[in-house]
């Protein structure tokens, strides 16, 4: 005879059958799935080196709940769909979350949301430049070796705010009240090498220039001879930006406002544009490319010009460039600056996937702080994705093979594929490795989001996955190419 419990809900949808719900007493978790990215973080001593950054002034004999648990507890929290602190109050008791920050199962409570807030209001300032600089350590770690050349993508992107949190001001082009954070990015690996929280009314480019030596420095010290492209919107576009990029030897391209001169001297180039599509009826798109000099310029600069005309009507951009291939090649040099867009995805995952726009504390250097537990925790997922990543291969038509593309030119890489090949490579992809290139929503549902049954004995801890579970093959995958990293992680048979 089982033991029912006085708890029971019952639904009588399915006719003469009951259907009753009861509870028992079992520690449970519905995020199981974190484990192995904690295995991994602790592999690769990611959120360790995070948390050497940091000083805790507290007296030692009256701590219950020291720095590298709670940093664990943010950071899994974040990449587990727990922005908030206040989210912490319930998760304190969950028995994964216990173990990814360090605890037991059957040890006393996680952190509350006073003590996390308490802890996030007590980072200083010189453990935030620790962070800055752990950032670009563990970018310089993540080359097996030396590269040859890297790009640094610049953006500036509007934090609304709701409250009343200190520095945040009105900017009148979003139309709101806001932070306005600085981030700079890895064109290659996606990584965050900055993130710089600054007061919502500045301009988008305000201490860029500074940002953007310092970061300069710390690279070329590790790598002397490593050749740097920057990149960066109309915003950026500035005159203190070309000046610190010409001193310090830097490639760059910027986005370029534009204004009646310009639009006059490409009156030629919008006209041969409209022509053309008037004749074929297919879109057509110019380049042309001139040296520039305004008012506030030193000297003059290259300016590249795209001339687009298509059913919608025209499109006039322009960019201005130090690239020596910008006079041969105007049409690639704006091409690669297109690229960028692909680190805008990365800061839109930070923004809406880990809420990284989530800085509701009331001291700016708090909401300074949350963010870089933000920018950690999308960097550890960027770190795994490689790892993790099974890309399909090409094959040619001829050559049928389910776990390959067919294409014309089988011998062409991925990244030269264009058009519908290009599309089709791409939705393949997402099918057969969902995980390689992955937001962090598709972690969740695939991995992360899992019923866990935890049972703490004296020899081990025991975590039960559901037998049915369909992405259980996923987490077999994950967990033997960690496993492969070195180290104990096993996949479960």
């Amino acid at each position: 005879m089982s033991e029912q419990s006085v708890d029971q809900i019952c639904f009588d949808f399915l006719g003469r059958l009951p259907i009753v719900v009861e509870s028992r007493k079992a520690e449970i978790s519905s995020d199981a799935g974190i484990l192995p990215l904690r295995q991994f973080d602790h592999q690769l001593g990611f959120t360790a080196g995070f948390i050497d950054c940091l000083e805790d002034t507290r007296e030692p004999d009256q701590i219950d709940h020291p720095f590298p648990e709670m940093v664990r507890q943010r950071i899994f929290g974040i990449l587990a769909g727990y922005e908030d602190c206040n989210d912490h109050d319930t998760l304190r008791g969950d028995p994964v979350f216990k173990i990814v920050a360090g605890r037991k199962p059957e040890d006393d409570e996680l952190a509350s949301q006073p003590t996390l807030s308490r802890f996030e209001n007590a980072v200083d300032v010189p453990s935030l430049w620790r962070v800055h600089d752990f950032f670009i350590d563990d970018f310089i770690r993540s080359f097996p070796e030396p590269p040859d050349r890297i790009t640094l993508d610049l953006d500036a992107t509007d934090d609304t705010c709701h409250g009343q949190q200190q520095l945040v001001f009105w900017h009148a082009y979003f139309d709101q009240y806001q932070y306005f954070p600085l981030i700079i990015s890895c064109g290659e690996n996606q990584q965050i090498l900055w993130a710089a929280l600054r007061p919502g009314m500045v301009h988008a480019a305000l201490g860029a220039d500074d940002d953007l030596e310092y970061l300069v420095n710390r690279l070329r010290r590790a790598w002397p001879d490593v050749e740097i492209h920057v990149r960066g919107d109309a915003g950026f576009g500035m005159p203190w930006m070309y000046n610190v990029c010409e001193r310090l030897g830097l490639f760059f391209t910027f986005g370029l406002s534009s204004n009646a001169v310009l639009k006059r001297a490409t009156e030629g180039l919008i006209q041969r544009a409209i022509e053309q599509f008037q004749h074929t009826g297919e879109p057509a798109r110019l380049f042309g490319q001139m040296l520039y000099r305004a008012d506030k310029w030193k000297n003059a600069r290259r300016v590249i010009a795209k001339a687009e005309c298509n059913r919608l009507g025209t499109n006039l951009r322009f960019i201005v460039t130090n690239r020596p291939g910008g006079a041969i090649l105007p049409e690639a040099c704006y091409d690669d600056y297109v690229e960028r867009g692909e680190s805008e995805n990365r800061y839109k995952e930070l923004k809406e996937g880990l809420r990284g726009d989530r800085l509701s504390c009331h001291r700016f250097m708090a909401n300074y702080f949350r963010l870089q537990l933000h920018v950690a925790a999308l960097n550890l997922l960027i770190r795994l994705r490689p790892m993790v990543a099974d890309p399909p291969t090409l094959c040619a038509w001829d050559e049928y093979d389910p776990e390959r593309v067919p294409v014309e030119d089988p011998t062409l890489p991925v990244a030269a594929l264009t058009g519908r090949e290009r599309r089709r490579y791409q939705n393949y992809r997402r099918r057969k490795d969902p995980l390689g290139r992955g937001q962090i929503e598709t972690w969740r549902t695939i991995l992360i989001k899992v019923a866990g049954e935890v049972t703490q004995s004296v020899r081990r801890i025991l975590i039960t996955l559901p037998a049915q579970w369909p992405h259980l093959d996923w987490f077999r995958h994950v967990c033997q190419r960690i496993a492969a990293m070195g180290g104990s992680a096993q996949a479960p048979m």
